[in-house]
């Protein structure tokens, strides 16, 4: 459990379009084998430290003739910032993915001090 001094949370979230391969052949549409979108998301306001991050897919257009697999992480979380990582393998096609993602965790507070 992540625990929060303070009474300052905040919470943001968004949508991204990750791939839209099926339009221009991309290869996870065309490909197989292990492949890997990766997409830095930078928040409009750096948090405290290093929030919680859930993400979650909110478009899965996939090829109904192939084996559906998939794996969705957020990766290299920073106050800053994290990545978000879209795995597949084998004959998976997949045409496009949009990711939802909302972020929650401790926002500076003005008497915050910071000591060199």
């Amino acid at each position: 459990m992540k625990r929060m001094n303070g009474n300052t949370v905040g919470v943001e979230s968004g949508e991204t379009v990750l791939f839209s391969d099926f339009e221009d052949g991309g290869e996870m549409w065309t490909g197989t084998g292990q492949r890997e979108r990766r997409q830095r998301v930078v928040f409009s306001t750096p948090f405290k430290e290093a929030p919680t991050v859930q993400s979650s897919l909110a478009l899965w257009d996939v090829d109904n003739a192939t084996v559906m697999r998939a794996d969705l992480r957020s990766e290299d979380i920073t106050d800053e910032g994290f990545d978000l990582v879209f795995r597949t393998w084998g004959d998976t096609r997949i045409a496009r993915v949009r990711i939802a993602w909302f972020a929650i965790g401790p926002l500076h507070q003005e008497e915050d001090w910071d000591i060199y």
